[in-house]
């Protein structure tokens, strides 16, 4: 569809916008100079079954709106209809949704949430007093100016005491923000938006919202479930909170506030609860303490609330968004990265930062940390040296190495030494970052609560090592370093390693992985996603650091050797692998840091197809919760 040069009177600058049925336009009305928003709808994209009933929505959101005036409700100045397209003239707000600013990973404080929503509340207030319920209040439909203003926009579905137009039974509305009225098709009230709002401070103020998955999942949680109360998920909340929030997600609509005002009030009074329990909260010696680890860079701890969910599929990790807040210690020479990260996750996690490595570790021996993510390449300490003495100090931190080059050398000592759960490069993705410390935070929190006992190995033990490698020296090396404790088995081809391992409870892998072994790598993938207790160590000669990036981050590879390999290393990670292996016996929980989540891509490969008709034979088969012979 080409940009027209007018609509009606108005001169089209440029387009704003583009949807399935029209655009939206930024004009100019040069009756009174004023800039304008134009949404408009085009009639040949509409069956002729759709198009009167279209229209007729499009002409009543121009009459609903059109009467509302409030600061906090996009204006409507005017209605048209020409041959092609019907149009609304609107109010031009030169700023940008709030689901867009939350997308760009913006983090509001109380008082912020507090402002954002108590005029949204005031605005709806306003349209319910004069008989308009919105229907679809959510994120997308709140615009932020430039200048920090809030202002509801797109009443398209609204609904008014006299229309006709949405018809009981109607289901309409966005599934995060939906009420179970809405998901049965119920009567339309003002609790319904009012539940809309209360989902909106929930992710707000929690970062998470209370009702997560797909449509259907969604609507079985609000139809059944009660959420997890805010103050789980951000500490820095008060119980009152709890009980506002918890009010406004009631699943009768008659158990909800009854008005905007009502809500607006309870929330301001909660806000202000909350301020009060953050500074008196028990962490606030530790948050105080953060200053005191760089105080020269301005550091400081910021607090928030809340984990992501995420699924519980077979071999994924299950987030759990029960928790309190976890605490992250992020170390980086650089101010911007810092900076970047604070602001990424101060809302969920107690975050604590510096750029001396040093300061970091002495931190760490007076405060627990749950997840450490390091820079490698730092001036005081390399990021490799700092999450090895960070795993002595705390073993059961889960530690991240983030960084902008490859070195293979320090990326194999990351692992071999520090243990690393996760490998991230700058530049990271935000999404991909959020998902693995929201998977590291569960697993620390986890392991903080778990007491493991140090497993020693025996003098014997019928757990073996399987080989693979196209001929037998390393086998025969093997044999000879550990064949008097366990039994040593070789294969020279991935159908040999899975009959060895069908036959055998097998507890650690040592593979050869070269380029172009691509069926290697898948073979180890689905095996850490099908059996993560089995641990692998990699031989290779190849210098493919993002080979080995890719093995640390999807196969949870255990150790890493080079070629030639040396004899005293290869003694050494072999004995720790089968010490871990016994370790999950006494403690399945350490289990946790081993799991990978799913591949989907890689199991309906037809490499992956094979590999794991095979492998998924030895789910749960021989491991043997650490018993010895």
């Amino acid at each position: 569809m080409t940009q027209p040069a007018k609509i009606g009177k108005y001169e089209i600058l440029e387009v704003l916008g583009r949807g399935g049925m029209g655009a939206v336009y930024k004009g100019f009305d040069p009756a009174i100079s004023r800039a304008v928003a134009i949404k408009t709808i085009a009639k040949s994209s509409l069956d002729e079954s759709e198009l009167q009933h279209l229209l007729a929505r499009f002409r009543h959101e121009a009459q609903v709106v059109g009467r509302l005036a409030h600061p906090g409700i996009v204006q409507i100045y005017d209605y048209g209809e020409e041959d092609e397209l019907a149009y609304i003239v609107m109010e031009l707000v030169n700023g940008k949704t709030l689901h867009e600013h939350l997308q760009g990973q913006a983090n509001y404080d109380l008082r912020e949430v507090g402002e954002i929503i108590s005029t949204l509340l005031d605005a709806l207030g306003h349209a319910h007093a004069a008989g308009v319920v919105h229907r679809d209040v959510k994120p997308s439909n709140i615009m932020i100016n430039r200048d920090g203003g809030i202002k509801i926009s797109d009443f398209g579905i609204a609904h008014t005491e006299a229309s006709e137009l949405t018809q009981h039974g109607d289901v309409l509305g966005t599934p995060y923000y939906m009420a179970p009225e809405q998901f049965l098709g119920l009567t339309i009230c003002v609790a319904t938006d009012l539940y809309a709002v209360g989902i909106i401070a929930y992710d707000l103020l929690t970062g998470v919202k209370p009702f997560l998955g797909t449509t259907a999942t969604v609507m079985q949680q609000v139809l059944n479930q009660r959420p997890a109360d805010p103050s789980s998920l951000n500490s820095a909340l008060s119980p009152v909170m709890d009980q506002v929030l918890q009010r406004a997600l009631a699943k009768k609509p008659e158990d909800r506030f009854q008005n905007a005002r009502a809500f607006a009030e309870a929330f301001r009074s909660a806000i202000e609860a909350s301020l009060k329990h953050d500074d008196a909260a028990p962490g606030a010696g530790l948050m105080a303490a953060a200053h005191l680890i760089d105080a020269g860079a301005g550091t400081q701890a910021a607090a928030g609330g809340g984990t992501p969910q995420g699924t519980g599929e077979q071999g994924a990790i299950s987030l759990d968004s029960s928790v309190r807040k976890a605490r992250m210690l992020v170390v980086d020479d650089e101010e911007r990265i810092l900076t970047a990260l604070k602001s990424m996750f101060r809302m969920r996690y107690h975050v604590f930062a510096t750029t001396d490595g040093n300061k970091a570790l002495e931190f760490m021996k007076k405060y627990q940390m749950h997840v450490v993510i390091s820079d490698q390449r730092m001036p005081i300490m390399p990021g490799v040296e700092l999450l090895r003495q960070a795993r002595e100090i705390s073993p059961a931190s889960v530690r991240i190495l983030l960084t902008g080059y490859s070195d293979l050398a320090s990326i194999v000592g990351s692992i071999n030494d520090g243990q690393i759960y996760r490998f991230v490069s700058k530049p990271w993705d935000n999404k991909e970052l959020q998902q693995t410390v929201a998977e590291a935070v569960t697993i620390a929190l986890e392991l903080a609560e778990t007491k493991t006992a140090a497993v020693a190995l025996p003098q014997k033990m019928r757990q073996g090592v399987l080989v693979i490698d196209n001929d037998q020296e390393i086998f025969r090396v093997a044999k000879e370093l550990i064949g008097g404790r366990c039994p040593v088995f070789y294969a020279n081809s991935l159908d040999d390693a899975l009959e060895a391992m069908q036959a055998q409870e097998i507890a650690v892998v040592l593979a050869d992985v070269q380029a172009g072994h691509e069926d290697t790598t898948a073979m180890l993938k689905l095996l850490k996603q099908e059996n993560p207790q089995i641990l692998s160590i990699v031989l290779t000669s190849a210098s493919d650091a993002e080979l080995v990036i890719h093995l640390i981050n999807e196969a949870q590879v255990f150790r890493f050797l080079n070629k030639p390999v040396n004899v005293k290393l290869l003694k050494q990670h072999v004995e720790a692998a089968l010490e871990r292996y016994l370790a999950f016996g006494e403690s399945p929980q350490l289990l946790r840091q081993h799991q990978v989540q799913k591949s989907e891509q890689l199991s309906n490969s037809s490499v992956g197809q094979k590999l794991l008709s095979g492998i998924k034979q030895l789910r749960g088969r021989w491991f043997g919760a650490g018993k010895k012979s």
